[in-house]
């Protein structure tokens, strides 16, 4: 028995966001990668030993290590090494960024026949009035195939080379629950979306396991410095790539962030035949639930509605994959012990989700799931008490509620905006919220959530000191406890983690200032100043 702390935590708020137990507490004893106690200074004085090291907080805020609870982990690493037009404020400046890789690779010697990957554009934000068009990415690479991910990763742009690799000309077909553009003369504008962007995507090589682990590898430490020691990582290929990513770091000693990792549905019956369940793992990797997808996303217009989007009266989004289907696959999965964690953001995917949900609920009896959905986006009133009714989590990210401001209402109009990213109601109704980015979509640092939650405005103080639909404004605490108990939670693992108690796991993070206490809009003043992991510091500032 380990007789003296390794760390002695103490001088300033510490907040544990455990549910049952003190919520603050003076100081935290860490010992063999646990926590050893927590209480009152004078009782963990003995505790104190020759080797320890005693954290003298000053004044600054300890909390339990986030979790980021929806996040493309894989493809935020491989972003690194491709076309990033995510700052992009027109079309012509996307141009320009491929301008430049097609002229470095020509430099570097390598072929014009080589693909050219990134993401991140976002035509809602453009400022030059031009639309996204092959021919615009032709101009500048007339050889080389170029597909390049939407900002929200539910569509590309391809130029005409790739659509020509994908045999995507007039003639071909739309597909069950995509969308393929077309310009005035029925010709592809180069713009997939939802299910189309399979025709391009299986004639793309893939990266491989080498190039994945190594990308992965190298991003680990910007979760660190965000404070960031677990992650749920939202989907995967149908070759189970990410999931091998994760397993040779694990096999390496090398993966130094706590995961969850979620099932294709494509891969349920895979995961039946071998009785995979969900929670199967250990304290570094577990298995997830079964991803599906209901619709698609606002920003391309493709989440499915109750009512049309504004100013488009023939478009009520896309229903990715057909309720029935969903619904025979959600049962499949349940029967087998796997939880659901399904993508819904427009009205009608959550409604036809829920009623999903509710007969999947009826068929589990007394051993329900921690299913899930994922966004919750807009909800109609009728519907949000659900979730609570139903013990489905809510996986949210907050930082789409600021970033989406304009688009929520010009797409969805005024009406629709009130059950727009609904965290107060939904909290009150008695739901689980969990927090994420989204990442790459969005930055993956938990504080612009928290301070997206709390004050419902951007950065700056957009648009204004109330807010955008201030009435669903959290409290520090409750966005606190979104990034790390109630993640723990939904993956099984609040026996063990997610909060600081007494035998739990002694992942931490450090503030420089108690956000509880500063004004609101200055949370984001607040740096990481120490991330500890498994009892260990990976990430120290000060």
């Amino acid at each position: 028995m380990q007789l003296h702390a390794d760390m002695l935590f103490l001088g300033g708020p510490i907040y544990t966001a455990d549910p049952h137990g003190p919520r603050w507490v003076q100081a935290v004893a860490v010992g063999g990668g646990r926590i050893m106690a927590i209480g009152r200074a004078e009782e963990l004085v003995d505790l104190r030993g020759p080797r320890t090291e005693v954290v003298d907080l000053a004044g600054r805020l300890l909390l339990p290590g986030f979790t980021e609870s929806h996040i493309h982990f894989v493809e935020l690493a491989l972003r690194a090494v491709q076309i990033d037009v995510t700052s992009a404020a027109s079309a012509g400046e996307v141009a320009a960024a491929v301008r430049d890789r097609v002229a470095a690779g020509s430099a570097a010697g390598h072929s014009a026949e080589l693909w050219i990957r990134g993401g991140g554009w976002n035509a809602n934000t453009w400022v030059d009035g031009v639309a996204p068009h092959r021919r615009v990415l032709d101009a500048v690479a007339p050889q080389s195939p170029v597909v390049l991910d939407s900002k929200e990763l539910h569509g590309v742009w391809a130029n005409s080379v790739a659509l020509r690799r994908a045999g995507i000309d007039a003639s071909t077909p739309d597909v069950p629950g995509g969308v393929i553009e077309r310009d005035e003369d029925g010709e592809p504008t180069g713009i997939l979306r939802e299910n189309a962007v399979e025709l391009v995507t299986r004639v793309m090589p893939r990266p491989g396991l080498a190039e994945t682990t190594a990308a992965v590898r190298q991003a680990i430490p910007s979760m660190w410095q965000a404070g960031i020691v677990a992650i749920h990582n939202a989907n995967d290929s149908g070759d189970g790539l990410s999931f091998q990513t994760y397993q040779a770091l694990q096999q390496a000693g090398d993966l130094r962030l706590r995961v969850l990792q979620h099932i294709p549905s494509g891969n349920l019956p895979h995961a039946r035949a071998l009785g995979l369940r969900s929670g199967f793992g250990d304290a570094w990797l577990r298995i997830g639930g079964v991803k599906m997808f209901a619709d698609g996303a606002l920003g391309s217009r493709t989440a499915n509605m109750l009512q049309p989007y504004e100013g488009d009266p023939g478009n009520w989004g896309v229903a990715a994959t057909d309720p029935e289907e969903m619904l025979e696959q959600a049962m499949l999965a349940s029967q087998a012990g796997l939880s659901l964690t399904i993508h819904a953001i427009g009205d009608r995917a959550n409604r036809d989700v829920l009623n999903i949900l509710a007969e999947v609920r009826a068929a589990e009896g007394d051993r329900p799931l921690r299913h899930r959905i994922e966004h919750v986006q807009c909800i109609h009133d009728d519907d949000l008490p659900r979730l609570a009714q139903l013990g489905i989590i809510g996986s949210v990210q907050p930082i789409h509620a600021t970033s989406d401001i304009e688009i929520v209402d010009r797409y969805w109009g005024a009406g629709r905006a009130r059950g727009a990213y609904a965290f107060r109601r939904l909290l009150d109704s008695g739901a689980r919220l969990v927090f994420g980015s989204d990442g790459p979509i969005e930055p993956h640092d938990p504080r612009i959530g928290i301070h997206a939650a709390v004050t419902r405005t951007r950065a700056g103080g957009s648009p204004g000191p109330e807010g955008w639909q201030p009435q669903e404004r959290l409290t520090v605490a409750e966005a606190v406890d979104a990034y790390t108990y109630w993640p723990a939670y939904a993956a099984g693992e609040e026996g063990y983690r997610g909060c600081i108690r007494a035998g739990h796991v002694a992942d931490l993070v450090v503030l420089s200032e108690d956000i509880f206490s500063i004004e609101p809009q200055h949370i984001l003043d607040a740096p990481i100043d120490l991330t500890v992991l498994d009892g260990g510091v990976v990430w120290r500032r000060w």
